[in-house]
C-alpha cells in the first residue's frame, strides 16, 4: 500500500491576493448566506404494517397549526410554514433577520389505501401520519398444516 500526502493549500496561494482567501472564507462563513445555501427538508421515515402506513416526518420547533396535509387523488402532500416576527421598539439594529422557514414534501399512495382512514399527529417535534388501508388489502395472516 502506498500513502501519498496531499497538500492542504496551494504553494503561495496567499500571496497572489490574500483578500481572496479572505473575502470567500467570511462570504461562506456568514449565517444569513449559509442558510439560504442549505435546503432544509426534515427527514421522513415510511413504515408499513398490516393495517397501515406510517410517515414520521422530523419537524421540530414548529406547532400543530404549522402544518398543512393535502391527499389529491393517489398523492399526500405535507407543508409547514413558519413565520416569526419579533418587533422591540426600544432597541436599534444595524442587522435584523426575521425568522421564516417552510417545506413540501409529496408521497405518492397504493391503490390499497383507504383515504378515509388518514390521521395526523404532532409529538415532541415528530408530525406522525397514519394512512389506513382497505379492508381487501389486508391479507390475513394464517398457518398452513404440512400433511
Amino acid at each position: 500500500m502506498t500513502l501519498i500526502k496531499f497538500p492542504s493549500r496551494t504553494i503561495n496561494s496567499d500571496a497572489v491576493n490574500p483578500y481572496v482567501n479572505s473575502f470567500f472564507d467570511n462570504f461562506f462563513n456568514d449565517s444569513f448566506i449559509t442558510d439560504r445555501l442549505i435546503t432544509r427538508v426534515p427527514a421522513v421515515n415510511i413504515a408499513e404494517t398490516d393495517k397501515a402506513f406510517k410517515i414520521e416526518l422530523a419537524a421540530p420547533g414548529l406547532q400543530k397549526s404549522d402544518f398543512k396535509i393535502n391527499v389529491d387523488k393517489n398523492m399526500i402532500t405535507i407543508s409547514a410554514e413558519k413565520k416569526e416576527e419579533k418587533n422591540e421598539e426600544d432597541k436599534l439594529y444595524s442587522k435584523k433577520e426575521f425568522s421564516y422557514s417552510s417545506f413540501t414534501r409529496s408521497f405518492s399512495l397504493p391503490d390499497t389505501v383507504n383515504y378515509n382512514d388518514i390521521e395526523a399527529e404532532y409529538v415532541d417535534g415528530v408530525l406522525l401520519v397514519t394512512v389506513g388501508k382497505k379492508e381487501e388489502a389486508i391479507v390475513a395472516k394464517r398457518l398452513i398444516e404440512v400433511k
